[in-house]
């Protein structure tokens, strides 16, 4: 029903009902019948067969959500790569942030671009002792953010290189056996990918960012512990 807008000379206007076409007289009976069927079964609830299907549904759901791939698999949390890589020490955490005449000698050691100039350092001790030093390095692998803990030895060694943050698609993900390539690695010429490293089939910028992250470490913990690039550990 319309109704127009009220005020002086206003009028209601009824609409004409629409034309209903009556069953044929021998589906009266029928129709009548089955919707007092239909009655009786929704104060019933939903059939068995109607209720099972949907908890199907939703059980099917649980367990697709549960078992779609996660970008971070295989990611580790900071305290987790600590303790495998010091498992006895005491860690401190400090922030190193560069000098601008530290940049350039992280960079000229390094021969990789810089990703900016403050780096987390974590420094672990047993008994008073340095025992290592690692390092938080941030980067873009291809699109996305990933974060790699870098542990070294006392003397500057790569002791393990583990991945703490991955946005990219999880297939792009370096191994761990091929992140073992590093372990004790120092600052060098074959330390490249498809030099003295080997690529990752299918996700090479996953290792050239890697590659590159850990030549900016080592030349960052050189220019800080006052090595110099000829300072190699034996």
């Amino acid at each position: 029903m319309q109704h127009a807008p009220a005020g002086a000379g206003s009028q209601r206007v009824r609409e004409p009902a629409p034309r209903v076409r009556a069953a044929p007289p021998g589906r009266r009976h029928t129709l009548a019948g089955a919707a007092r069927h239909r009655t009786r079964q929704g104060a019933r609830g939903p059939s068995p067969a109607r209720g099972l299907t949907l908890a199907s549904l939703v059980t099917l759901g649980v367990l697709a959500a549960g078992a779609a791939p996660r970008a971070q698999d295989g990611v580790i949390t900071r305290t987790e790569a600590l303790a495998l890589a010091y498992p006895d020490a005491r860690v401190t955490r400090d922030r190193i942030i560069l000098t601008s005449e530290q940049m350039v000698a992280v960079a000229a050691l390094a021969r990789v671009g810089m990703q900016g100039r403050i780096f987390p350092r974590y420094v672990a001790r047993e008994d008073g002792v340095v025992v290592g030093r690692a390092y938080i390095d941030t980067h873009i692998a291809k699109t996305e953010r990933q974060s790699l803990l870098i542990s070294l030895e006392p003397d500057g060694r790569v002791k393990r290189v583990d991945v703490t943050v991955f946005f990219e698609p999880a297939q792009y993900m370096a191994p761990s056996a091929w992140l073992r390539q590093f372990d004790g690695q120092v600052l060098h010429e074959e330390l490249a990918v498809r030099r003295g490293i080997r690529p990752i089939a299918g996700a090479s910028f996953t290792g050239r960012a890697i590659s590159n992250a850990v030549r900016r470490v080592l030349a960052l913990d050189q220019v800080l512990e006052g090595r110099t690039s000829g300072d190699r550990a034996p």
